[in-house]
């Protein structure tokens, strides 16, 4: 069964279905409720539209609220499409763990076993390299090489091509450094054993069998549905439209453009909860797999950011006070979206938004709703100490650089510490420079103030590290940064 909230032609939300009023466990559900508040919180934190999916019980709800493009007005409504950022590289994973189930790649086998064009310029290191490390986030990989290979269907191996000389964070297998650019080098992993590009082998091993018709990778896909605009603008005020809908090439895809509705994230969601099956019983993923997503691989010595304790294969993890679970966020120039899983409550909520303070809505309704649907206790936010420590700044300041980023740490002559988080190489134009004060949280971990709520959702989580061969890192966004000098 499948509720939805949609607009009528009076322009009242109307529900489509009926969602009964207590679930199987006992969990009280008030669809209109829940409805409101979005509407309240997509007011309150200036989010022009969201489309919301709650997995409970074995059913997906559906509600939608607000505007896809404030320019025209048109409403969001429960078969929209949103631009879901890095949720992508789940689906990734997925593909991956497939082959892994049809005995045609091994996880922990060098990438270069199988795409022998694959390379680093660091030729020991590309040796090394697994699967696992890549799907992990811990085989060194940089996040931000965006490298426009073209719209045709060569387009990953052309990005593979060029990323040979692109420097890698750290060395392989030591820490863990979020990598869009190992994503893209496991999507052409994929091609190559499947003979489809990834674009189509998501569409043939995934959407189809999983009935997931509001699911895409193309933008001319996409405009067979009302889809949602990017919107851009300061934190506390109404965003405008995007002078571009998505700015990222087709080589993005694995790791940055799957276009889905929140409904369709939701039933994804519920494929992995049900151990790999479809909901027609159809086995798309062993049950071994699924469990294997889920599995801890590398704990996170930034645990903000995206509010994780640790990493699967493809999966962000959890803990909520002893209460498992897993999901991912995503980012997409203006579009965010959240999805979080837990399983031992058989819950799923996705979130997908077009911009404004995303991160605070997502804040204050998913603790409302994981705590009734899940009994999970959510974090507080992330922010100074309420007493700060003494620290030493010394060891921390100077500059930090990796592909497409430099950071530059400094010290004012009141003590005070500043950040710089600029975007150079390829990445230059991007953004302009970011820049806040550091706020002590413990001698390793700041809180950036005035860095916007697109990291977190009042402060921006930095946080020092010494990997095992003594370089010193900066993360930010759960990228690790060399310090250089």
């Amino acid at each position: 069964m499948s509720t939805n909230m949609s607009w009528n032609e009076q322009g009242d939300w109307t529900a489509k279905g009926d969602w009964g009023a207590t679930g199987s466990h006992g969990r009280t559900h008030d669809l209109a409720r829940w409805q409101a508040r979005l509407d309240e919180l997509c007011a309150a934190h200036h989010v022009p539209g969201a489309s919301l999916a709650l997995l409970v019980d074995g059913d997906v709800h559906e509600l939608a609220g607000g505007v896809l493009h404030r320019g025209t007005g048109a409403k969001v409504t429960t078969d929209s499409v949103f631009l879901s950022g890095s949720i992508a590289k789940v689906y990734t994973a997925t593909l991956v763990m497939q082959l892994v189930d049809a005995g045609k790649l091994d996880l922990d086998a060098p990438v270069v076993s199988v795409l022998p064009e694959f390379a680093t310029p660091d030729p020991e290191a590309t040796k090394t390299i697994t699967v696992r490390q890549l799907l992990s986030h811990t085989g060194g990989v940089t996040n931000d090489f965006t490298y426009d290979s073209g719209r045709g269907d060569d387009c990953l191996a052309k990005y593979v091509e060029a990323a040979r000389d692109v420097a890698l964070d750290c060395p392989p297998g030591m820490a863990i450094s979020y990598g869009s650019l190992g994503y893209v080098v496991l999507g052409r992993i994929v091609e190559v054993l499947t003979g489809l590009t990834w674009d189509q082998a998501l569409k043939d091993l995934l959407f189809t069998p999983l009935g997931l018709e509001r699911s895409m990778t193309l933008p001319e896909e996409a405009l067979r549905f009302p889809v949602a605009m990017s919107h851009l603008g300061e934190p506390g005020q109404d965003p405008d439209p995007a002078p571009a809908w998505d700015l990222m090439p087709r080589s993005s895809g694995p790791y940055g453009r799957v276009i889905v509705s929140a409904g369709d994230l939701a039933r994804f969601a519920r494929m992995h909860l049900d151990g790999g099956l479809a909901a027609d019983g159809t086995r798309v993923l062993s049950a071994e797999s699924a469990a294997a997503m889920q599995r801890r691989e590398v704990d996170v010595p930034d645990k903000w950011t995206v509010s994780a304790d640790g990493w699967g294969l493809g999966w962000t993890l959890y803990d909520w006070d002893g209460i498992a679970g897993y999901g991912h966020d995503g980012a997409a120039i203006g579009q965010y979206g959240y999805l979080r899983v837990v399983p031992q409550a058989g819950v799923a909520v996705a979130l997908l938004t077009n911009g404004g303070s995303a991160r605070l809505l997502y804040a204050d309704l998913f603790r409302e709703l994981l705590a009734e649907l899940a009994g999970v206790r959510m974090p507080e936010p992330f922010a100074p100490a309420a007493e700060p420590p003494a620290i030493d700044l010394a060891p921390l300041l100077g500059t930090y650089r990796r592909e497409g980023v430099v950071i530059t740490v400094t010290c004012d002559d009141d003590g005070k510490a500043h950040i710089r988080y600029e975007f150079v190489d390829g990445m230059k134009d991007l953004s302009p420079p970011l820049e806040a004060e550091l706020e002590p949280v413990t001698a390793t971990v700041f809180a950036a103030s005035g860095a916007g709520s697109a990291f977190s959702e009042d402060y921006m989580p930095v946080v020092f590290s010494t990997l095992a061969n003594g370089t010193q890192v900066c993360y930010v966004g759960m990228r690790a940064t060399p310090k250089t000098a």
